[in-house]
């Protein structure tokens, strides 16, 4: 059988997106009936217990039954938070995506390994029974000691329950309704045999169904209660199948949701009506068909068909049933257990968390193939390594499944918490399911965790084999399997999660570490990182004072993901802020870096062109950027944008929310329509939000919702900025989204006409002296005597200049900020250049002059001239 060269699948095509229900699956595909049969069917019910019972029983005696009803409580918990989180993002890759989501990268990578490893355990387990009942069902006995014969046996099944789940989730939805049919009659049909005949046949080792049985309290110690409920909590492990094939569900964020839960309740109905009748019919006796007897606890329902059905009749049909019904119970599972093991390597190669092969689709079909076919060769060789080297091992292996299953249960528990930590109090039912039930299970998820592992499990005469370790000593195999696989997973996730730890440091570094406070905005901002790897990208905001105590405020998104994508953005940063402190108009700063963009696209084109596959292109092309300047003096502000970026703006006299309609300018690099700027007066208090796509596409992938959301979270305007945005986080990204996110948000002042005094003169040069004058004067009106003599001659150069250069009028405007600006405009288009003027010069010092007596200064660029500006530290 060669499943990896069926047709369509050498050339499968990679998953769509990384989003959920965007990868490509078949959606659609389930409705709730076979989500509810895959989710019974991933547990299966009569395997688990035939295989758990007798442990139960053994531990807590006739109290088995409670302590079967009671391990259903955590799972009902945990269920709820399968649910709460699949409605908010309905991913295939389940716990991976949700904890990377929750906790970042690394913790979601565990809980996908958690996941892999009790899936590829568990399949061994399932094969290697589902070898050895096929030949109790066909008569050969004696094959089912051989353990050559059961390897082989295992191995046929796992190749044929890959390729049922290669060829298509219906068929696969299909084969699982009809085993779990034949599992559930047969499980019925045995429980009310077995009390039918308690109660009219009186059998030997029979009691009658007592209270007592569902008291917990009667259970001999606390010890025995946990160790009861540490075995029988795993008899539910496998519902979250019907979450995990979410994808391909009809109604995919609220049926799967429906199905787990449902799956769990149904599981605890079967589970105790079965535990119930097979100890009455058997008892808890140590000898014979007594479910207390050790000789049977591997297997106490094949030991009970004779005794339940009896010897003559239709008693050996039935009794033939019961092995049909674990053998299908196990083929069941192991299909199932494909199922979410494979969309769950899909789903982390999708968001490039392993490599991208194992996201391919089949073209047909449209079921994961290189994670399909890799997963069940994976099993196969589990099984067969294991069986080469110990059966021992293989059953402390077995065991070990239990620490992996309350990891990623647990983590899926304290991910939705944390998840939706943002909104818990917005009503009852939001703290109830997904707070306080989603806790409350992950915490005792965690306590069975540390129980089993270092205490029932590590326990040198637990499980087959035990291991002298250094500075532990003796310790049982089964805690040492169980951790090692787990801290492999560590190890591995150090390596693959690298990039984006690396790229995640480079994008925080580059970002403003603190944003500057000036005199003419008061800010907040937040930066929002995707969620994996995939999504770590460019997305960037920065805050730039500029001269006349304007302000520069810009917003850019790149495209791509990584370190070339945070690279780009810090280049594209530098990019404007150099060019900012040039004074350029927003229109005119985006045609420059535009320019900068195709430029250095040209160039890597030609080097990387020659003999290549083809010219390598700047990563900045089509980077979109917003950028605004803000001027506190008159109260205006000014945008221009590259590609689709938007802003919001509230006036603080209407208080209602805008979007400016910015004229549409092409994303960087790409050419097209010429960049403009759009101007537009703000009163004092305005509130103006700069955000990327990030923001608003997390909520919904509708934009208009996105922007409703927005305004909605900027309606109470007049709050603290900080508070404003954590509002706007919570309501636009509960949690981390596919995408970066970045929100800037800006109250605008206006400097006091206190600060601000302006002069117009004429262009004589008797105006020198009544520029020093009026300069002169003011100083002393606001107490800055000591700086009189410096701004004297300042003022004295720069007007003498623009008289001998410039005509027209000129106009001398003197601001008080954190510095003292003097600025002098003209009609002059000429720039002043600093020189260095030689001995035996007349002139050409005056600048030189004015350079070294100033903190800083420059010239910008108006529509109808120039402004020269200096800049003094106030004493």
């Amino acid at each position: 059988m060669k499943l990896s060269r069926s047709p369509g699948a050498s050339d499968a095509p990679l998953a769509i997106d990384s989003g959920a229900g965007k990868k490509g699956l078949k959606s659609g595909a389930l409705g709730l009936v076979s989500s509810v049969a895959i989710g019974l069917a991933s547990t299966a019910p009569a395997y688990s217990l035939a295989a758990t019972l007798g442990l139960i029983v053994a531990g807590v005696g006739l109290q088995a039954p409670i302590i079967t009803m009671l391990a259903f409580v955590p799972m009902l918990l945990i269920a709820y938070a399968y649910k709460e989180l699949n409605a908010s993002n309905a991913d295939c890759g389940t716990t991976f995506t949700w904890a990377t989501r929750a906790f970042g990268p690394r913790t979601g990578w565990m809980g996908g390994w958690g996941i892999i490893v009790a899936d590829i355990i568990v399949m061994a387990n399932l094969a290697e029974i589902a070898g050895i009942y096929g030949f109790r069902l066909l008569g050969y006995d004696s094959l089912t000691e051989s353990r050559l014969w059961t390897t082989i046996a295992g191995v046929i099944w796992i190749g044929v329950m890959t390729a049922v789940c290669y060829i298509g989730i219906e068929i696969s939805a299909a084969v699982q309704r009809w085993l779990l049919f034949i599992e559930v009659a047969v499980l019925l049909l045995f429980a009310i045999t077995a009390l039918v005949r308690v109660y009219t046949g009186n059998p030997e080792m029979a009691i009658h169904v007592s209270a007592s049985w569902f008291n917990p309290l009667h259970v001999p110690s606390a010890e025995a209660l946990t160790a009861g409920i540490l075995a029988a909590v795993f008899i539910y492990w496998g519902w979250d199948t019907a979450v995990t094939v979410n994808e391909e569900t009809a109604d995919s964020t609220r049926t799967p949701g429906r199905a787990a839960i449902i799956s769990v309740v149904l599981l605890l109905v079967i589970y105790a009506l079965v535990a119930t009748s097979a100890q009455a019919f058997a008892g808890v006796g140590d000898a014979g068909t007594g479910l207390g007897n050790r000789e049977n606890a591997g297997d106490v329902l094949s030991g009970l068909g004779n005794a339940v059905f009896g010897a003559h009749g239709v008693g050996p049909l039935f009794s033939k049933l019961l092995i049909l019904m674990v053998l299908t119970s196990a083929v069941a599972s192991a299909q199932t257990t494909i199922l979410p093991m494979a969309r769950t390597v899909f789903s982390m190669a999708a968001h490039k968390a392993v490599p991208t092969r194992f996201a391919r689709l089949h073209r047909r079909w449209l079921t994961p193939t290189w994670s399909t076919v890799s997963l069940g060769l994976a099993s196969i060789g589990f099984l067969v390594l294991l069986t080469t080297i110990s059966d021992n091992v293989l059953a402390d292996s077995i065991e070990s499944v239990g620490l992996a299953i309350t990891f990623y249960y647990g983590l899926t528990g304290f991910a939705c918490v944390w998840y939706f930590r943002r909104v818990l109090t917005r009503s009852r039912r939001d703290f109830l399911f997904k707070g306080l039930l989603p806790g409350l299970g992950a915490l005792t998820m965690l306590f069975l965790f540390c129980y089993a592992a270092f205490v029932v499990y590590a326990a040198p005469g637990y499980g087959a084999t035990v291991i002298d370790l250094p500075f532990i000593g003796l310790t049982g195999g089964v805690t040492v399997v169980g951790l090692g696989a787990l801290l492999l997973g560590f190890v591995l996730m150090l390596v693959v999660t690298r990039e984006h730890a690396a790229a995640l440091r480079l994008q925080r570094s580059l970002l403003p570490p603190r944003l500057p406070q000036p005199t003419a905005v008061e800010m907040a901002s937040r930066y929002v990182p995707a969620d994996s790897r995939s999504g770590v990208g460019g997305d960037w905001f920065d805050v730039i004072p500029l001269s006349g105590t304007r302000v520069g405020l810009v917003v850019g998104e790149v495209i791509g993901h990584g370190l070339l994508a945070a690279a780009t953005m810090g280049r594209l940063r530098t990019g404007v802020r150099v060019l900012a402190r040039l004074d350029l108009d927003p229109d005119e700063l985006l045609s420059r870096l535009d320019d900068l963009v195709g430029q250095t696209a040209k160039e890597r084109a030609a080097v990387h062109g020659a003999g290549a596959a083809g010219p390598r292109e700047d990563d900045a092309l089509g980077v979109t950027c917003l950028y605004a300047v803000y001027d506190p003096v008159s109260g205006r502000c000014s945008m221009s944008r590259a590609g689709e970026s938007m802003a919001a703006v509230v006036r603080s006299d209407s208080g209602v929310a805008t979007y400016p309609d910015l004229p549409p300018g092409p994303p960087l690099g790409l050419g097209g329509l010429p960049y403009e700027t759009t101007g537009f007066q703000l009163p004092q208090g305005s509130l103006v939000a700069l955000f990327t796509d990030g923001l608003i596409q997390a909520a919904a992938d509708d934009i208009d919702v996105g922007l409703g959301l927005l305004t909605g979270a900027l309606a109470e305007h007049r709050r603290p900025l900080e508070e404003l945005c954590d509002r706007a986080v919570a309501t636009l990204v509960p949690g981390p989204a596919n995408d970066d996110a970045v929100l800037l948000l800006v109250r605008t002042r206006m400097l006091d006409e206190r600060q601000v005094a302006a002069w117009e003169l004429t262009a004589e040069t008797a105006m020198v002296g009544k520029a020093r004058a009026v300069t002169t004067g003011q100083l002393g009106a606001w107490g800055l005597d000591e700086l009189s003599f410096s701004t004297e001659l300042i003022v004295s150069e720069l007007v003498t200049n623009a008289i001998r250069y410039a005509a027209g009028p000129i106009h001398v405007r003197l601001i008080r900020d954190e510095t003292l600006i003097c600025e002098v405009a003209d009609t002059g288009h000429t720039s002043p250049h600093l020189r260095h003027a030689a001995a035996d010069d007349e002139s050409g010092r005056g600048l030189f002059i004015v350079a070294q007596m100033a903190q800083q200064w420059g010239t910008r660029y108006t529509p109808t001239g120039k402004i020269i500006w200096v800049e003094q530290a106030l004493p």
